[in-house]
Order: C-alpha cells, then sequence, then structure tokens
C-alpha cells in the first residue's frame, strides 16, 4: 500500500492507496499546536498534537486500529507546495531533493516547511520506507517564458522572482481523468477557496492565473487575487510588510467583501454584500478565463473542479454566462484527487 501525505501548516492529511489506486482509508489531524481533532475513517477523537511529528504518530497509530498493517506500506508519497525551477517532474526525496526543496523555502515560507516537517516525520518513524514527492508547481513547467515572465529588471528576475503557477496536481488529475478523451484546449477552473484556472493544450499548461504566489489571479475564499502593485506598497507602508501579507492572504477574497469565505453561507445569504461578493468571484473567473482561451487561441471544453467548481451550481452558471459568447462549449465536472494523483506519480516512480 501507498500513504500520501499532505502537511499543512496547522494540519496533516493523509490518505491510503492500494497499487490499483483504490482509496483503502483516509484521515486528518488538524489545530496541531492546539486542540484539534483526529479523522480517521468513520473515527472523531478530540486531540492535542503539539507538532507534526506527534500528529502523524497519532494518525499512523489510528490508521493501525482502523485493521491497516503499516508492515504493509511500500512507499510514502508528498505533496510539495512549491518546487521552484528545477524540481519540475516527480521525484524520489533523496538528500539532494530534499535540498532543493528547502532551497525553495523563500518562495513558500507559509507551506515548504510543513511540507519537510512530514518529510523529516515519516523519515524518523519508518527511516527505510521509499518516499516521493509530487510538486503543485510541476504542471506548469510547460508555459512558455513569455507567460511566466515578469517585465521586471534581470537583477529581480534573478531572484527567482517569476509566475510559477499553483493547483499543478489538480490539473494533472484532471487530464489523467480525461484520458484519451482529453478535448485538445481545456480551460479548467479549480475552485475552491484557493481558487486559480489554466489553459490546458495537449495536455499541457499554456498558462496558469496564479503567479510568483498562491495570491494572485482570481477572487478566492480570503486572498484578494491580482491586486495592483501600487496598492501594496501603499498597504505595506501603512501596515508593514507582515500585517499587509495577512490582509491580502487572510482577510481579503470573499472575506474581505462580505466578512465571512464560505461560499455556501454567502450564497444562501440575500444581503447586498453577499450578493456582490458572489457576483466578484464569478466575474472576476470569467475574466481570467479570456485571458487563458487567449493562450490557446481558443477553446473546446470548460472543466470545473474543487470544492465550489464541483458543488456550487449558482457559480457554474453565472461563470458560463458571463461567457455565453463563446457559443455552445462542453462543461464537465471534474471530481479534485490531488492525493491520487500523488499515488499515480509515486506508482510510477517505483516502478522506474
Amino acid at each position: 500500500m501507498i500513504l500520501i501525505l499532505n502537511a499543512g501548516s496547522s494540519s496533516i492529511k493523509v490518505k491510503v492507496f492500494d497499487t490499483e489506486l483504490t482509496e483503502v482509508l483516509s484521515g486528518r489531524v488538524t489545530e496541531i499546536g492546539g486542540r484539534g481533532q483526529l479523522i480517521c475513517g468513520d473515527r472523531r477523537d478530540e486531540v492535542s498534537a503539539t507538532n507534526h511529528a506527534n500528529a502523524l504518530d497519532r494518525m499512523l497509530r489510528a490508521i493501525e486500529e482502523a485493521g491497516i498493517d503499516l508492515s504493509d506500506l511500500t512507499a510514502a508519497g508528498h505533496r510539495i507546495v512549491h518546487g521552484g525551477e528545477k524540481l519540475t517532474a516527480p521525484a524520489a526525496l533523496t538528500d539532494d531533493v530534499i535540498g532543493q526543496i528547502t532551497a525553495c523555502i523563500p518562495l513558500a515560507p507559509l507551506h515548504n516547511p510543513n511540507n519537510l516537517a512530514g518529510i523529516a516525520a515519516l523519515k524518523a518513524r519508518f527511516p527505510d520506507l521509499p518516499q516521493y514527492a509530487s510538486f503543485g508547481t510541476a504542471f506548469h513547467a510547460s508555459n512558455p517564458a513569455v507567460a511566466t515572465t515578469y517585465a521586471i529588471p534581470a537583477d529581480a528576475r534573478a531572484e527567482g522572482i517569476r509566475r510559477y503557477g499553483f493547483h499543478g496536481l489538480s490539473y494533472a488529475g484532471m487530464v489523467a481523468h480525461f484520458g484519451d478523451a482529453l478535448p485538445r484546449r481545456l480551460l479548467a477552473l479549480h475552485l475552491g477557496n484557493g481558487a486559480s484556472l489554466c489553459a490546458i493544450e495537449d495536455g499541457q499548461s499554456k498558462a496558469t492565473s496564479m503567479g510568483y504566489s498562491p495570491l494572485e489571479g482570481l477572487t478566492m475564499g480570503t486572498r484578494s487575487g491580482t491586486i495592483d502593485g501600487a496598492a501594496v506598497l501603499r498597504l505595506a507602508a501603512r501596515h508593514g510588510a507582515a500585517e499587509t501579507d495577512r490582509i491580502l492572504n487572510k482577510d481579503s477574497g470573499l472575506k474581505g467583501l462580505a466578512g465571512e469565505s464560505d461560499m455556501r453561507s454567502l450564497l444562501n445569504r440575500t444581503d447586498d454584500e453577499a450578493k456582490f461578493a458572489v457576483e466578484h468571484f464569478c466575474y472576476w473567473a470569467a475574466r481570467h478565463s479570456g485571458s487563458a482561451i487567449v493562450a490557446m487561441g481558443g477553446v473546446d471544453a470548460i472543466a470545473f473542479t474543487g470544492g465550489i467548481g464541483e458543488n456550487a451550481a449558482p457559480v457554474r452558471a453565472r461563470i458560463l454566462e458571463h461567457l455565453a459568447f463563446l457559443g455552445d462549449v462542453p462543461v464537465h465536472i471534474v471530481k479534485a484527487e490531488e492525493e491520487k494523483q500523488i499515488a499515480r506519480d509515486t506508482l510510477a516512480l517505483m516502478s522506474r
């Protein structure tokens, strides 16, 4: 069996797959460092996990208690948010690759350290278990330079400031979902608390809405989406860099417009603020869709994924209303299966 681990800032999510990519068990530990929950299958326990290693230890114990023999694990796969310019394909977690992930911490200071903590915790428990990594940025390595380059001086570009794009595992999973039926030019929208879109042509990313960080692009749950750099500088002059970062990533987007980030709740509200926030989300998803369609020179199909994309029919309908000028374009709803994609990557690497 294969253990897939997704370590966040205050949580660890796990899934166990067999070699046929059938999900055997899933679980998570929330609120690491405080009082949270351990969820494993139908089990729900209140827990206080002090760190990622402690949280993983509790989760592995729960997996065993659910009837899975940990000695049956043949490999582990990890979601790594940022692979930078060099890590553009799934890889075995050698010391060199771990060093490269560490070098990418300045590009993803809120994510990569937690991903590395999950790797270290699992290595401490199972030192001989092969571990592999799949990178959230890798799918977009096929973007041409004209799409990834910011028009800034060379010394700034040399610091790694460019568009990288994210949600790559979701988009790679979507390509695998379609298989031979993949439309040649697919407009893919991953809509959740984090939201992005991708122009997928012949199975490859040609453009995506997120950029140097996951802040750029669409209106999101708590992220502003694209904002003028001068506006960011003005906020930073008043609040400081750290607080401005928090405002733009944690207090903006739907939350900034209507006081909350939950799309289900906003769709049930009847006040003007909620209606405007939903319209803002849909309008900017459609605006950025136009940019992606230009990158492909047209569109043959549209696909929605993610929590909002899969479940919020009014949001899909409104975005499609904005895109009605495209004519009769097939629309698909695809389940987001990032963990399954990591398991697929892990199996492929194991077979080499």
